[in-house]
């Protein structure tokens, strides 16, 4: 039975082939191939590949079949043909070469050795006619573009291969592309937001496939492939941001739709404005068509492919719609309209196709991998994964596919097995710098610092012009706050192309770190001349917020409020931008007077605060709080006179004490970037406290030696300042009285007894009110004086482990936090739940299960849910009592 079915198979291959059906004889071939593999087959199934001029397969199935047996004359032959038509002359010499020795060898076949002799030959030829060309002819050569006009017609350019004749007129058309060529499509959000950037990709019986270059720039950002010429803006990676929790952008990296997800986070998510089309040391011929309408379906879809290529998205899905009018379960045709829906956006409706052509032909690989990378377009990381591992049943170890399913293991935050396809990846491509990249930004999540460096320059080693390594290497550089490193790769971008924005961002954000917020300014302006992006903006107008420039801080962020978003996930710095204006208008209208009076925690409604320090959409804070008055109210309010502005030689002498004190809180450890201006300002904090604590010793001293004489009162009286704190039921304030905890020194001494009185939070305010001044996007607010239910949930929280991600700065407590922790439990025998409640650990073993345990998440799964333990420390004021310190908290997040 089982001959009978391969007999009648064989009828049906030499049928399809006889009359010139070449994508049914694949079919057929794949049939057979699937059962048994065979050099022959394999072969066979090349040539096919060979007639609808689809090269890239010719050549990773010579490549298996000379695996399978390294002296296959055929697979020689065929390969060499597929390099040279693809320009790669060099390479099918070397090839070429290899199968003549090989033949030489192995003479049973005169008539192959003869035909790579003379294949041989004209490579050379060719190669030697270049360098002569090259020779005589200017270095620079502008590469030719086909734009198919109509059915009938097309332009005839420099450097073309002819077509065939229709209707009596020369059909000819060649495009030069790049060897690693890209389509980017329109990114649409729930916003309405767009952004596009162009490309170009080969389509294989549907598919895009990406050929490998040899000296091209091209780079890869958050998932998408772009080339090095800046085409205004497009997001780098959580990120870098990261993400993650980013939107899907999808773009087409030559055999693959990459995915772009954002946040942000700009952890990240490292993300840059590069894009442009790259087309050179590549020809790609548009296959022979006939001019009637009898067209065949193979030659319809090269001219699908053909429309794909150049954009025209539109006109190829009309094309693909004709074939499937014919065979409506055309697989390859399914493949090819949904790739053109994927490049337009319409992704469910690229998943639809993908989803018929896999149920059409479920051995369809790439129609597996096309569903894969279009469902982690749209966020669907699991249902990705699945689909990306069903391509590598059909195509075992692809590194094309371990690569896609790497990155979006990536974007899933799934580091550990990110890096294990990567590594896969990376033993069969060793020259994927995209790879590379990925791999890096991998480890770096997973703290293993060392290897993501390593990871990042075998990129730049691999392509010194490649962007995406140099700007994903600055990130990480400015992550472990290696400041110097960090500026250098960027200025390493900027060499390279001065037109990245993204680098002018990056820079930003390094002296943003560093607190000099001025040259960060210059750096963003710089940045918005190239692209009007919403992280420079709202970078731009918190620096210009804390450098007291309150007009353009208003500015930009009423400009980033107005921004077209293209990602949800930057929405957030909308809401942000709301606050942060508000707050720039209250602080305006407090510049001349006295620091006391500047007072967020008594002045601003707890509404607000609330609302800003959790990120939430603005909409009841408009309905519910005051707003502040408008900037020209404001800033007449707070005019300064330009004497306040000099620098005496008394304010000179406080700012270099205040320099000195204040580098003592420099941690010395990754992460932490030395930042000048939190410095100075941490210095003036101690100094103002200093003072304070010694004006309420020396009233304690003149108490205790004087006692309450007319004399000490009148003293005590001149030392008493109540200045209250105004613009109390003001725009975006609350009406709440003085009356509750006063942070001026009116506090010092009780009326009744005249005996000096300074609370703990009289003595912390002063610098928290430092500390909100000097980074006034950093929501720094007493909790006593929001809303009771924020109140009781809030907590100052400091991630050390994030899901596999490691938290470079806290990380390295992980282990001694782990071990306090365990011991914790094991004195108290329970553990407290997230809605506070006892959670008894005595029973079934538990806190020897729990001793054992290695990670959170085992302690967690020990426990069950959710749980926090706290420290503690001995009361010096009631002796034998216990109070909480620092709370250790293990929640399991979705």
């Amino acid at each position: 039975m089982a001959t009978a079915t391969a007999t009648s198979e064989r009828f049906e291959l030499a049928k399809h082939c006889s009359s010139r059906n070449w994508s049914k004889a694949i079919r057929v071939l794949d049939s057979l191939l699937a059962k048994e593999s065979s050099i022959l087959d394999i072969c066979n199934r090349a040539f096919c590949y060979n007639q609808l001029e689809l090269h890239k397969h010719v050549i990773k199935d010579c490549d298996k079949a000379l695996l399978l047996e390294p002296f296959a004359i055929q697979a020689f032959i065929l390969k060499g043909r597929a390099l040279l038509a693809l320009g790669r002359k060099q390479e099918a010499v070397l090839v070429l070469e290899q199968g003549y020795k090989s033949a030489l060898q192995q003479t049973a076949d005169v008539k192959q050795l003869l035909e790579l002799e003379e294949l041989l030959k004209d490579a050379r030829r060719e190669i030697d006619g270049i360098l002569k060309s090259h020779a005589t002819e200017s270095p620079q050569e502008t590469p030719a573009y086909h734009s198919e006009k109509s059915d009938e017609k097309s332009d005839k350019l420099d450097n073309h291969e002819s077509g065939a004749s229709s209707n009596g007129n020369s059909h000819e058309s060649s495009s030069e592309l790049g060897e690693q060529s890209k389509i980017v499509s329109f990114s649409k959000v729930a916003s309405k937001a767009s952004k596009q950037s162009d490309g170009n990709s080969d389509l294989c019986n549907g598919s895009v496939y990406k050929e490998k270059e040899n000296g091209k720039c091209g780079s890869q950002i958050n998932g998408y492939y772009e080339s090095c010429k800046p085409c205004n803006g497009s997001d780098l990676h959580d990120n870098l941001a990261e993400s993650s929790d980013r939107f899907g952008e999808l773009s087409i990296n030559g055999n693959k739709i990459s995915i772009k997800s954002s946040k942000m986070s700009h952890k990240a998510e490292a993300r840059c404005g590069i894009s442009d089309e790259s087309r050179k040391n590549k020809k790609y011929t548009i296959a022979r068509i006939s001019g009637t309408h009898s067209i065949s379906v193979d030659f319809r879809l090269s001219r699908g492919i053909a429309q794909v290529n150049e954009g025209n998205y539109t006109k190829a899905i009309s094309i693909f719609d004709k074939v499937l009018k014919e065979e409506p379960t055309y697989p390859e045709a399914l493949i090819g309209r949904g790739t053109a829906y994927a490049f337009q956006r319409e992704l469910e409706s690229a998943i639809a196709d993908f989803t018929k052509a896999i149920q059409s032909n479920p051995a369809a690989s790439e129609a597996w991998k096309r569903r894969g990378q279009a469902r982690a377009a749209l966020g669907e990381y699991v249902e990705a994964v699945e689909d990306l591992t069903k391509a590598l049943v059909f195509e075992p170890n692809s590194p094309d596919v371990l690569h896609e399913r790497g990155i979006v293991n990536f974007k899933s935050k799934d580091f550990t097995a990110a890096v294990k396809d990567l590594s896969i990846c990376l033993k069969q491509e060793k020259d994927n710098k995209s790879a590379y990249t990925y791999l890096g930004l991998a480890f770096a999540s997973l703290g293993e610092y060392k290897k993501a460096e390593e990871a990042h320059l075998k990129s730049i080693q691999l392509d010194s012009n490649y962007l995406e390594a140099w700007l994903h290497l600055a990130q990480f550089y400015q992550e472990l706050a290696d400041h110097c490193k960090a500026l250098e790769c960027i200025e390493q971008v900027l060499q390279v192309d001065n037109r990245v924005w993204k680098a002018y961002h990056l820079r930003g954000l390094v002296f943003h770190g560093l607190g000099e917020h001025r040259k960060a300014i210059q750096e963003l302006s710089i940045g918005l001349s190239i692209e009007n992006t919403i992280e420079c903006l709202y970078l731009r107008g918190s620096c210009y917020h804390a450098v007291g420039e309150y007009r353009d801080a208003v500015k930009d962020y009423d400009a980033t409020v107005d921004v077209e978003l293209d990602a949800v996930e930057k929405f957030v710095l909308q809401c942000l931008a709301f606050y942060q204006k508000e707050l720039a208008l209250y602080t305006a209208s407090k510049v001349s007077s006295e620091f006391l009076c500047f007072d967020i925690d008594g002045d601003i409604d707890p509404m607000f605060k609330e609302y800003w320090c959790k990120r939430l959409h603005p909409k009841n804070v408009c309905e519910k709080v005051y707003r502040q008055p408008p900037l020209r109210e404001s800033l007449k309010k707070g005019k300064l006179k330009k004497q306040d502005l000099a620098i005496t030689k008394q304010k000179a002498n406080i700012l270099r004490f205040a320099d000195l004190i204040g580098k003592r809180i420099q941690y010395d450890c990754p992460g932490f970037l030395p930042n000048k201006r939190q410095h100075r300002m941490a210095g003036l904090a101690v100094i103002e406290i200093a003072q304070k604590v010694s004006k309420a010793w020396r009233i304690e001293w003149r108490n205790s030696t004087k006692g309450t004489t007319k004399n000490g009162k009148k003293n005590r009286r001149r030392e008493r300042t109540n200045i209250l704190s105004q613009n109390r039921g003001g725009a975006g304030c609350s009406s709440s009285s003085f009356s509750e905890t006063s942070t001026g020194y009116a506090s010092l001494e009780d009326r009744s007894s005249g005996r000096s009185i300074l609370s703990w939070q009289d003595v912390y305010s002063p610098a928290v009110r430092w500390r909100q001044i000097s980074e006034p996007c950093d929501p720094v607010v007493w909790v006593n004086k929001l809303s009771e239910e924020f109140n009781s949930g809030f907590g100052s929280h400091t991630p050390m482990v994030l899901g596999q991600a490691k938290v470079v700065r806290y990380f390295p407590n992980y282990e001694r936090t782990l071990t306090l922790a365990k011991s914790i439990i094991k004195d108290k025998l329970s553990v407290r739940s997230k809605k506070d409640k006892v959670i008894d650990l005595s029973k079934d073993e538990k806190i020897e299960k729990i001793m054992r345990a290695e990670t959170c998440d085992e302690l967690h799964n020990i426990v069950g849910e959710d749980f926090w333990v706290a420290t503690w420390c001995d009361s010096t004021g009631s002796e034998g009592k216990r109070l909480e310190g620092t709370r250790i908290t293990c929640i399991q997040k979705p």
